[in-house]
């Protein structure tokens, strides 16, 4: 008969507070399997801590996105943000279900092409662009977005020298009446900055002017800002047309989507308030509509959604190492998974799922990571079931970012597996080992 473990008696003091709309977080299902695939066998097999992606929310996700904009709008293309999550397997199938590729920088340019992206699928966007980059960019044939005057300048070199025409879009920044503007990038809409570089452009005569790209910000959670900025890209379309007699072929509204993720200090749950892709296919199309173009004037419709689209498909599955308590007597474990591979944790409060059975017992508890840093905070308020050394825990929406922020800071990146459609486990990437950190390093001679 095994022992039974232990816990010492803790008297708390009762915290007399009204539940949120959603209720507590006390109420948990254990997550025992993803797809089918048993939690136990995934970490027995590739290690823990481990990534785990799920092909089935991946497809239904674009394809749900595709459908909410598609119905409303006669021309959309997604183009898959590479910086968002650029594991050749997770581009891949984005690419697969018909999307271009959006990437910011010569690397990401790069690994598009080897995913077999042609040029003319490829957004070039970001405000680092190299000259050698861009002279590929030419070459290939992929939409340059301008984000400043020196990069124009710097292309206008580029199109003396290889005596080509680049194909460009022009990023605006605009007020979609939030609370920060994303004037950081590209050239603003209100004072007419934007206005005064497209007819500079033009009077260049080195560019095909193609497009209009903004992007108004991150995890946005108002449509009414895609509204306000859809009706001003379009009414700036419509402008080109008139005086600069150039026709558009497309109006790029970037990302910015948001998630089922819930924003720390965040009063309601990420499902309870992050719109549908529905909600924000309505607001964008409805504003296109209110500028009075034809029909066929209409300028194809380029969405960059990132975030939206793999979050929810990402999990990370983690082992607990330890328990504690605090000076002030509160429950402190410690996992195997920390800030190191979950960046997102600093302004997310993750779902937390048991990966076992468990007793009844609940406790308000501070989840910690394994690094030698006390930021390594994966959740400072959570209330789980009392768990042991060897437990396993779900972190869900983990798949935007993670994988490209991650570091290889105190521990080694893990594996990262695909569960696909037919419940088939294939390894995405493999988990570092110390040749990997070494080999790059140089002896002193």
């Amino acid at each position: 008969m095994e022992k039974r473990r232990y816990e010492r008696p803790l008297i708390k003091p009762i915290k007399a507070m009204l539940p949120g709309k959603v209720g507590t977080d006390a109420y948990l299902s254990p997550v025992l399997d993803i797809d089918g695939v048993p939690i136990e066998r995934l970490m027995r097999e590739y290690g823990s801590p481990l990534f785990v992606f799920s092909e089935e929310k991946l497809r239904s996700n674009i394809q749900s996105a595709k459908r909410a904009f598609s119905t409303r709008y006669p021309n959309v293309q997604f183009a898959w943000s590479y910086k968002t999550n650029y594991l050749d397997g997770i581009c891949q199938l984005f690419h697969d279900e018909g999307s271009w590729a959006e990437v910011v920088s010569g690397f990401e340019f790069d690994k598009a092409l080897q995913n077999g992206v042609p040029g003319s699928q490829i957004l070039f966007n970001g405000p680092s662009k190299s000259k050698a980059d861009l002279l590929k960019a030419v070459q290939k044939g992929a939409f340059i977005h301008i984000d400043n005057l020196d990069e124009l300048y710097l292309l206008s070199e580029v199109a003396d020298e290889c005596g080509e025409r680049p194909k460009v879009a022009l990023r605006v920044n605009l007020d979609a009446g939030l609370s920060q503007q994303w004037d950081r990038f590209g050239f603003n809409y209100e004072n007419g900055q934007a206005w005064e570089t497209l007819c500079k452009m033009e009077r260049m005569g080195k560019f095909d002017l193609k497009g209009l790209h903004c992007h108004i910000g991150t995890f946005i959670l108002t449509t009414k800002a895609y509204a306000m900025a859809a009706e001003k890209m379009a009414r700036l379309a419509l402008r080109v047309s008139q005086e600069l007699n150039v026709r558009l072929e497309y109006i790029d509204l970037g990302g910015g989507f948001a998630s089922h993720n819930t924003l720390k200090a965040s009063y309601l749950g990420g499902p309870d308030i992050s719109p549908s892709f529905d909600d924000y296919a309505e607001a964008i199309t409805s504003a296109i509509y209110k500028v009075p173009m034809k029909a066929s004037e209409l300028p194809m419709l380029v969405l960059e959604t990132g975030r939206a689209l793999v979050d929810d498909a990402g999990y990370l599955l983690s082992t607990v190492l330890s328990n504690k308590r605090s000076a002030a007597g509160r429950r402190y474990t410690v996992i195997d998974a920390g800030v190191n591979l979950l960046f997102t944790s600093f302004w997310y409060d993750h779902k937390i799922s048991p990966a076992q059975p468990y007793s009844k017992y609940f406790e308000d508890v501070t989840l910690f990571g394994p690094l030698c840093m006390n930021i390594d905070m994966i959740r400072e308020y959570v209330c789980l079931p009392l768990l042991n050394r060897g437990d396993h825990l779900v972190i869900h929406n983990v798949g935007a970012y993670n994988v490209t922020q991650w570091m290889q800071f105190i521990t080694l990146r893990p594996n990262v597996v695909l569960v696909d459609r037919k419940g088939s486990v294939s390894l995405l990437r493999n988990a570092e080992t110390l040749q990997d950190v070494k080999g790059k390093e140089m002896p002193i001679k």
